[in-house]
């Protein structure tokens, strides 16, 4: 048996996997995350691993445990002491705090060294490690000088669960070059940061084991990797050219290609078990879908049903900017709109705005990767908590233009981690043989022509108003 959990942005969640990769039980609560003031928003790390010791407390009863992986949201950061306890809240990604900092640390930056470090002019923004240190150490020095590590939610819970501290090369792309090496002149930006990372392992590397007094005492815990990576596996990615689409509390896209073309805004990650990456994350995805729904007072469950009976005729158009922006624009100042608002505008065409909002967003993304890839992604392994509502599966197909296909296991980060866990015992030989022999899909969504064209007007409207919107959002920032 193996057990995979994701410590992601609102609930940790867990699997029991069987050696045919089958989901024998599952685990999953929420938490909440505060926002003491604007831009603020954090998570207490003890809340997290109550929730992992009840998962494995709940998966193991009765049954061997062969290993353990975990993935987690990341540039979330948990500053921990030398008890590898958490001195702090942790910094979650979306917390827009740091954004002085960050501008500081990327105008020592040119863009030549970005495009040699990481494959493309990438800023340093709010979310970055180094932006967080920054802060820290700015605001609040006392707790700087006992911070002994700065590590990502996964790697928190390890060291909690094995006294171990590491991590893996994905989960610190933005400190790493493209041959996986420490950027030794950016770190430099920060005098004390280098003495604060965690030791970087493969995601197949044996982390450590689980202490004694512990729910799996003395089982394998292993590195596994960052959530998108994770995801990436447990949504069945292996080879060049397929797409990747996760939609969780944001929307995280992604493109396997070996070409390289410098893009602005995309994260163009480092080879790593074969695969080179190009991916982008959205700020707010599931977010904004869990936002109108609290708007309109409504379930998210009640949502899909609600935007079903929109008249599009009367359907505004949506930026899901609710918390700025990520990629592809990388704009902290960005905020949330609708636009084309009438009368005859209800609860319903609010509903189905944002969905398609949200879509518009993961588009811009998408096209960049291409760009930055090379190549088209024809077909795309769609999974996460927001690909289960069909209606949703449906305007993504029809906005990117592209088929989707849909994963059986919605929690695509768990059984990634799951299968990276049976890699590094043995269970199987490779992770791409793992993909292929453990991934199956539910659905294929296939997109309209006659909706693509109508998406494809508002689409280009949507980047027309967020560049207009620009100096107006600007009065909202001071």
């Amino acid at each position: 048996m193996l057990i995979g959990i994701d410590v992601g942005t609102t609930a940790v969640k867990a699997a029991l996997f069987n050696e045919k990769g089958q989901a024998l039980r599952r685990f999953g609560k929420t938490y909440a995350t505060s926002r003491p003031a604007p831009g603020y928003a954090e998570q207490d790390p003890a809340q997290w691993m109550d929730l992992v010791l009840q998962a494995l407390t709940e998966l193991s009863t009765g049954v061997s445990i062969k290993a353990i992986g975990l993935c987690s949201q990341v540039n979330t950061h948990v500053f921990v002491g030398d008890h590898n306890q958490a001195l702090r809240p942790a910094l979650t990604w979306q917390d827009t705090r740091c954004a002085v900092d960050a501008t500081v640390l990327d105008s020592k930056i040119c863009s030549d060294d970005k495009i040699h470090w990481w494959g493309a002019p990438l800023p340093v923004d709010a979310s970055h490690m180094l932006a967080r240190m920054a802060y820290i150490a700015r605001i609040e020095p006392d707790l700087w000088a006992r911070t002994h590590y700065v590590l990502a939610p996964k790697d928190y819970c390890i060291a909690a669960l094995t006294g171990e501290v590491v991590s893996d090369p994905m989960t610190h792309f933005g400190i790493l070059d493209q041959s996986l090496d420490l950027i030794e002149p950016l770190i430099a930006l920060l005098p004390g940061s280098k003495e604060r990372l965690p030791r970087i392992s493969p995601f197949t590397s044996h982390a450590g084991r689980v202490r004694n007094g512990l729910p799996c005492a003395g089982v394998p815990v292993v590195t596994s990797a960052m959530d998108a990576w994770s995801g990436l596996y447990g949504a069945g990615i292996s080879e060049e050219g397929q797409g990747l689409y996760l939609s969780g509390t944001s929307e995280i896209l992604g493109l396997i290609s070996n070409k390289r073309n410098p893009t602005p805004g995309v994260i163009a990650f480092a080879k790593c078990e074969g695969l080179t990456l190009h991916a982008g994350p959205t700020q707010s995805g599931g977010a904004s879908a869990h936002w109108v729904s609290r708007l309109l007072g409504h379930d998210v469950a009640d949502l899909f049903a609600l935007a079903e009976r929109a008249d599009l005729h009367h359907v505004p158009l949506f930026l899901p900017h609710l918390e700025g922006e990520r990629a592809p624009l990388w704009d902290a100042e960005a905020k949330g709109s609708f636009m084309g608002l009438t009368s005859a505008t209800g609860p319903a065409e609010l509903a189905r705005a944002v969905l398609e909002g949200v879509a518009y967003s993961a588009r811009l993304v998408l096209e960049r990767l291409e760009d930055s890839g090379g190549r088209s992604a024809e077909i795309i392994h769609h999974s996460g908590g927001g690909s289960r509502a069909d209606l949703w599966c449906q305007i993504r197909s029809d906005v990117l233009g592209k088929t989707l296909q849909r994963t059986a296991m919605s929690d695509a980060g768990v059984l990634g981690a799951a299968l990276i866990a049976g890699v590094c015992v043995g269970l199987f030989n490779s992770l791409a043989e793992a993909t292929k022999d453990f991934v199956i899909f539910d659905k294929v969504f296939e997109p309209r022509i006659a909706m693509s064209a109508r998406h494809h007007t508002r689409y280009q409207a949507y980047q027309l108003a967020y560049e207009q919107l620009k100096p107006v959002n600007k009065q909202f920032t001071s």
